[in-house]
């Protein structure tokens, strides 16, 4: 399956037209979670429904599956698994780390993917040419760092409050690594693709909070799994990190 760069800028601009007016502005916020606080907005909902137009038009015979909307065309061998605003939290709190998350998968593999950051101008996406940057400082190939050891490692969690029960592990994970920092969803992910961060984790992920950050991940030189090692694209407790080496040392130490 073929998918161009220019595809991917045309699904990021899509979704920029419908989140980056409503960043920062009056909205109404919907709790999707009736025991707890789960937001969506009107640029959720807005931008999916953009994303997923542009795909069927562009692949009518291919399935959508969208956080807002649903699965349509369930039955293609081609998925495009969409998270409008990935960080809703961080969005309505005027924080430019959410993102736009967008990813195919042929057969349940992540063969391509992008995250689009409007706000700050960003584009991180991977195609059959390997993992991109467009955004300030000019477009360049992403890489990952060559970290293998944990003493070394800048560590990313979007909140220790996601690991419920098993906080203590991820302290005890903490405490290995040299840097760790928190609040980043999405974007930590895209840092560990280009090179400005070595692991990233989070568990209870759904498919579109990953499938789009995979071949970005793995086309840069990482490795994306579940905690146990098993394939990431449909979500669970994930780990992303930039060298095998790492990843396998990141991996025995979430055995607990």
């Amino acid at each position: 399956m073929h998918v161009t760069p220019e595809f991917m800028r045309r699904i990021a601009a899509a979704a920029a037209a419908e989140t980056l007016p409503r960043f920062r502005a009056e909205g109404a916020i919907t709790n999707k979670e009736a025991a707890g606080f789960d937001p969506v907005t009107e640029a959720d909902r807005e931008a999916e429904r953009a994303i997923k137009s542009l795909i069927l038009q562009e692949f009518p015979d291919h399935g959508v599956l969208g956080e807002e909307h649903g699965l349509v065309n369930g039955d293609s061998r081609c998925l495009w698994v969409i998270d409008p605003i990935d960080g809703t939290r961080a969005f309505i709190s005027g924080l430019p780390t959410w993102g736009t998350l967008v990813g195919l998968t042929v057969d349940g593999d992540a063969v391509a993917g992008l995250m689009s950051q409007p706000f700050t101008n960003e584009l991180f996406y991977a195609t059959e040419s390997g993992a991109h940057y467009e955004g300030p400082g000019g477009p360049r190939i992403l890489r990952t760092r060559k970290t293998t050891r944990l003493a070394d490692a800048t560590l990313f969690t979007t909140t220790p409050a996601l690991w419920g029960d098993r906080r203590p592990l991820f302290h005890r994970f903490e405490e290995q690594v040299r840097l760790s920092r928190y609040g980043t969803d999405c974007y930590a992910f895209a840092m560990v693709a280009a090179g400005h961060a070595d692991i990233a984790v989070d568990p209870g992920m759904q498919p579109y909070d990953i499938v789009g950050l995979i071949p970005v991940i793995e086309k840069a030189g990482g490795v994306v799994t579940t905690f146990d090692g098993r394939p990431a694209e449909q979500g669970g407790d994930v780990i992303a990190a930039a060298t095998p080496q790492l990843h396998a040392a990141a991996v025995e130490m979430l055995k607990g």
